[in-house]
């Protein structure tokens, strides 16, 4: 049967199904016979939907098995009854999407991260030994190579045009048991705000996703890749995550090509401009996102941006949310010239600017111009979003958490820990991580600390 034909049946199947489902009561006959025999047939009508999309899919969804050696730890303290940590061989796994017909398979990073081996199996039961062509952790996504050729690749479709409310499936194949199928609806697109990852722009969905589907496709009812799954948000909640398939195909295309991902760049941070914001930046706004740092020397800098800069457009893309400036500068390349609708208190003007490469880690973060890692005296912060609070159980009224401690900086001396929720700077309370920036520029501070049960009072101050 050609793929058109294919379709076209599964089509007329979902139709009688769904319309069946939704006017189920409207054909239901006085005799109970009647009643069961239609029931029947719209079970079975979607069943077969269904079955003929999994069965279309599989062959380039893979199962994937990775081995990581640790090294044997000594010193204290020892993990499990007093005996030191050997080290050796640890497995683990997940799933993957066929890219290429010639072996390009694309996956989740944290699935092979640090592997000292990686196997691939087919759906057939083939299995290769993998190469990992290249990473990109800001995105959580990795291409792997493996030695064949004639493999069923993936068909993708555009997460853009997808819709919240359709029907959606999940499909991987865990720990090398057979492959699994679970359905929902797509429940919400643009997520970010996690904190698993530095580039954030998920869909949200209900279909099961489970630990060993991570790197499988999240599909529509044409068999089509709307999006790779990668994680959950606690187990049993129904809220799970995929990278849309845009970002996915433009990573994978680079990582094949360069190895790497090179994506543009302003130079900022930024944050949700909210009605009790709003009256300090020039009054009402219709969206936008409030420019919280600018790193020195970047491109938002040499733009002449600064902080308190609300960015409300970019080209013709208006700027509802922060993330919605995320997603649309990168859609464009290095090296590209954008112009921004930028206002600053009650004046709008337009600023060109040529985007940058984005560095990796600590060094893509903003930081207010002028500043320098003594501004926070080693500690790395990090603001509560919602999601965060969702996904760690957090119920108090802490804004702000240290996210790392350099060690041996004041704040390690201080005793400071990562987790540490800070509620007050010098008696002042903490809304945001500017306002315990503000708090130590004179090399000092007085904060309130929240650590799991129980707050105190804890003085921290730049070395002599």
């Amino acid at each position: 049967m050609t793929r058109t034909r294919f379709r076209r049946r599964r089509v007329a199947l979902l139709v009688t199904a769904v319309t069946a489902a939704v006017l189920g009561t409207a054909y239901a006959s006085p005799k109970k016979a009647s009643v069961d025999q239609e029931a029947l047939s719209r079970a079975i009508a979607f069943e077969t939907a269904l079955t003929q999309v999994a069965e279309s899919v599989s062959p380039s969804v893979v199962s994937i098995k990775v081995e990581v050696t640790r090294p044997q730890q000594m010193g204290f303290p020892m993990p499990f009854f007093g005996m030191p940590d050997r080290g050796g061989i640890v497995r683990g796994g997940g799933s993957g999407v066929i890219l290429r017909s010639d072996g390009y398979i694309l996956t989740n990073n944290h699935v092979v991260r640090e592997a000292t081996r990686i196997d691939v199996t087919l759906q057939n039961g083939e299995s290769y030994l993998a190469t990992l062509i290249g990473a990109d952790p800001p995105s959580d996504l990795a291409v792997l190579k493996i030695d064949a050729t004639g493999l069923k690749q993936a068909d993708f479709a555009s997460s853009q045009d997808a819709r919240v409310g359709q029907l959606v499936i999940a499909i991987g194949s865990p720990f090398g048991l057979d492959y699994t199928v679970t359905t929902g609806v797509l429940s919400a697109k643009g997520r970010g705000g996690i904190g698993a990852n530095e580039i954030e722009d998920y869909l949200q969905t209900d279909a099961s996703i489970n630990p060993g589907n991570s790197g499988g496709p999240l599909v529509d009812l044409n068999g089509d890749v709307l999006g790779i799954n990668t994680m959950i948000i606690g187990r049993g909640s129904g809220i799970g995550f995929a990278i849309p398939s845009e970002i996915a195909q433009r990573v994978a295309k680079q990582l094949i090509q360069h190895g790497a991902m090179k994506r543009a760049w302003l130079g900022v941070s930024f944050q949700e401009i909210t009605p009790e914001l709003a009256s300090h930046f020039g009054g009402d706004f219709d969206g936008g996102a409030l420019i919280n740092g600018v790193v020195p020397e970047g491109p938002a800098d040499k733009a002449g941006l600064k902080a308190g800069d609300v960015v409300v457009a970019v080209g013709d893309i208006k700027i509802r949310e922060g993330h919605d400036l995320l997603r649309t500068v990168l859609r464009h390349e290095v090296g590209e010239r954008l112009t921004l609708k930028v206002r600053r208190g009650n004046t709008t003007r337009k600023v060109k600017l040529v985007t940058g490469e984005r560095p990796s880690g600590d060094a893509a973060q903003a930081k207010p111009k002028g500043s320098d890692d003594s501004d926070t005296l080693g500690l790395s912060l990090q603001e509560i979003t919602p999601m965060l609070r969702q996904r760690f159980g957090y119920e108090g009224e802490g804004r702000v958490f240290v996210r790392g401690v350099q060690p041996g900086s004041d704040a390690d001396r201080a005793g400071l820990q990562p987790g540490d929720i800070i509620l007050q700077a010098d008696q002042r309370p903490v809304q945001s991580a500017a306002d315990v920036q503000l708090a130590l520029r004179d090399g000092k501070a007085l904060l309130y600390v929240e650590r799991e049960s129980r707050r105190f009072f804890q003085s921290i101050g730049r070395s002599k």
